[in-house]
C-alpha cells in the first residue's frame, strides 16, 4: 500500500532524505553534510550544484538500500529547498556556472531608477535606497553585468527547488511557495510578475528563463526512469509542489494561523507565522507564498542567525564537537552544560547578532558589550544564545503589530532546538510557552504534509496539517527570569543598534571591511 512520504531537504549545509508516514511519524532518514559555500574571493558564496544533486542521489540511494520496504511503500515525493540560491542551466539542465548561495555579498550595479509619479513615491516614502540596495543585492543583476555571455545562454535560472524538481522529473517546474528571492515574482498575486512591475524591473529576468509555477500540493511531474535508476526512488512517483525549506519548516511545526509563530533555529534564524491576510511586518519586505495555497508567511529574518552557533563551535567548542560525533548526538546538547553553568542575562554580556546585513539594517555588524574579567566561554555561548532570542522577539513584535494578532505561543525548529536548553532561554526571553514538535526534522514534515495533500492521502494541506503534526514538548517561561530578560531587551538590546551604528560606519570608512 503506497502511504508513505518521502521528503526532500535540501539545506545550506546538508540534504536529507525522510520518510514520514500519514500520521507524520519519521520512519527513516538519511542525511548528507556539506560546506555551506566555496568562496573564491572575499564576500563571494558559491556552490557546485551536483553538490545538491549527487547529495540526493546518496541520501535516496541510503533510504532504499536500508529501508527498501519503506521506499516500496512511497506514494509520491516533495522537495523544500534553501532560499534565494540561484542555479543557471542551459536546455538539458546542465549548471553553466556554481550556483550563487543566499549569504553571497557581491553587488551590481543598479540600473532602474523610479521616475515620474513612482520616484516622487519612492522619494516621500524614503525607500529609495532600499530599492537600489535590492537591485545591487540582485545575483540576476550581477550575472547581466558581469558574465553577460552565461546569461544569454542561460536557458533557465532556477532556485535549488527547480534544480532538483527538474532532475528528478525532466521538467522545469516549480512551487509557487519556492519563488523566495531576488526574481521578478509579484507576492500578493503570488505568480510571475508582470511587465510593468516593480519587481520585474527591479530584477529583470527574462520570462523564458523562468520556470512553470504550480500551487503547493499539485503534481509537478513523476520520477524519470533515468532519476529512478540513480536514486532507487520508484520511477513514475509523482513530485509534489511543496515550498522552502523556512515555510516548510512553520508547517511542519503546526502553525496555520497567526496566533502562533514558528522559530526556526538554522542557519538563517526566522520568526515566521501563517496568515490569509497579505501584511509586510517589514517594509517593502513581503510575506513569502506560503505552501498552503492563497497563504502568506509574513517573516522576520536573522541574517545568518544560528550560523553564529557553528562560528562558536568552530572557534571555542572543538572537544565537544568531536565527543558529539563520537556520540551520534548534536554538539548542542553538550553546550548546553555553558549554559547550564550560567545565569541569564551572561552576568552582563550581551550579544548584537548581526553577523551579515540585514534589510532594514544593511550597514550593521555584530557586537559583544558588557565584557569583564568575569566572564568564561560559557558567558559567550549564553551571549549569542540569548542575543539571537532578543532578535527573534524583535521580531515577533513586528509581526504581531501588523497582523493585529496576538501571538499566544511559539514553535520551535532548526538544529539549536534540540537543546533544551536553548528552548527554556527562548521561552523565558519571549515568556511564552514554546513547543517542540515529536521530530525536529519539521522542513521534512512539512513537505510531507504537501505530499500526502497531493498524493490524496489528505483532502487538503490543512487537514494533513491537523492529522500530522502535533507537540511533543512544551516549555513554560520562568517568571524570575522572564523578568530580567525583558529589562535587558528594552533597556539595553534595543538600545544597542541606534547606538553603535555610528560606529559601525566609522569602521567601515577606516579599514575598509567588509
Amino acid at each position: 500500500m503506497a502511504d508513505h512520504l518521502l521528503s526532500i531537504d535540501c539545506g545550506t549545509q546538508s540534504i536529507r532524505a525522510l520518510v514520514f508516514n500519514a500520521s507524520g511519524n519519521m520512519l527513516a532518514g538519511s542525511q548528507k553534510e556539506y560546506a555551506p559555500y566555496e568562496s573564491p574571493e572575499p564576500g563571494l558564496a558559491e556552490q557546485d550544484p551536483e553538490v545538491f544533486w549527487q547529495g540526493l542521489i546518496q541520501v535516496c540511494r541510503t533510504i532504499r538500500k536500508d529501508y527498501p520496504k519503506l521506499m516500496a511503500r512511497v506514494a509520491g515525493v516533495g522537495v523544500a529547498a534553501q532560499r534565494d540560491t540561484m542555479i543557471n542551466v542551459d536546455e538539458k539542465g546542465e549548471p553553466l556556472r556554481p550556483a550563487i548561495v543566499w549569504m553571497d555579498q557581491r553587488r551590481a550595479q543598479p540600473e532602474f531608477a523610479a521616475t515620474g509619479i513612482l520616484g516622487g513615491a519612492v522619494a516621500l516614502t524614503g525607500l529609495k535606497k532600499r530599492l537600489m540596495d535590492a537591485q545591487a543585492q540582485a545575483k540576476c543583476n550581477w550575472l547581466r553585468q558581469k558574465q553577460p555571455a552565461i546569461w544569454q545562454v542561460t536557458h533557465k535560472y532556477l532556485q535549488v527547488s527547480g534544480f532538483l524538481n527538474f532532475r528528478l522529473t525532466g521538467l522545469f517546474n516549480d512551487s509557487i511557495a519556492s519563488q523566495i528571492g531576488h526574481v521578478p515574482f509579484d507576492y500578493k498575486k503570488q505568480t510571475w510578475a508582470g511587465n510593468l512591475s516593480l519587481t520585474r524591473r527591479l530584477f529583470p529576468i527574462e520570462p523564458s528563463k523562468l520556470p512553470m509555477l504550480a500551487e503547493p500540493g499539485k503534481i509537478l511531474g513523476n520520477v524519470t526512469p533515468e532519476a529512478a535508476a540513480l536514486t532507487g526512488i520508484p520511477a513514475g512517483l509523482p513530485v509534489i509542489a511543496c515550498g522552502s525549506d523556512k515555510g516548510c519548516e512553520t508547517l511542519g511545526n503546526g502553525v496555520t494561523d497567526p496566533s502562533m509563530v514558528s522559530l526556526s533555529f538554522g542557519t538563517m534564524a526566522t520568526v515566521q507565522t501563517t496568515t490569509p491576510k497579505y501584511f509586510e511586518a517589514i517594509s517593502l519586505m513581503p510575506p513569502y507564498p506560503a505552501p498552503m495555497p492563497g497563504h502568506f508567511n509574513p517573516e522576520v529574518e536573522i541574517y545568518r542567525g544560528f550560523w553564529m552557533i557553528s562560528w562558536f563551535k568552530n572557534q571555542f567548542a572543538h572537544k565537544e564537537v568531536e565527543e558529539a560525533k563520537a556520540a551520534g548526538t548534536v554538539p548542542e546538547k553538550l553546550l548546553d552544560q555553558c549554559l547550564d553553568r550560567t545565569p541569564p542575562g551572561a552576568m552582563g554580556l550581551v550579544v548584537q547578532p548581526y553577523w551579515g546585513p540585514g534589510l532594514e539594517r544593511p550597514g550593521a555588524k555584530g557586537a559583544m558589550i558588557g565584557f569583564g574579567d568575569v566572564h568564561t566561554r560559557d558567558h559567550v555561548y549564553r551571549a549569542v544564545i540569548e542575543g539571537l532570542g532578543f532578535a527573534l522577539k524583535e521580531g515577533m513584535e513586528a509581526i504581531q503589530a501588523k497582523s493585529g494578532v496576538k501571538v499566544q505561543a511559539c514553535a520551535l525548529s532548526g538544529g539549536a532546538s534540540q537543546s533544551e536548553a536553548i528552548c527554556r532561554i527562548a521561552a523565558d526571553i519571549f515568556n511564552l510557552p514554546m513547543q517542540a514538535g515529536a521530530t525536529h526534522e519539521t522542513s521534512g514534515l512539512g513537505a510531507a504534509v504537501v505530499t500526502a495533500a497531493g498524493t490524496g492521502i489528505y483532502p487538503d494541506i490543512k487537514t494533513a496539517c491537523t492529522r500530522m503534526t502535533r507537540p511533543a514538548k512544551r516549555f513554560e517561561p520562568d517568571p524570575s527570569h522572564a523578568a530580567v530578560y525583558e529589562q535587558l531587551y528594552h533597556q539595553v538590546y534595543k538600545k544597542m543598534y541606534h547606538r553603535l551604528s555610528p560606529l559601525y560606519k566609522q569602521i567601515q570608512t577606516i579599514t575598509g571591511y567588509p
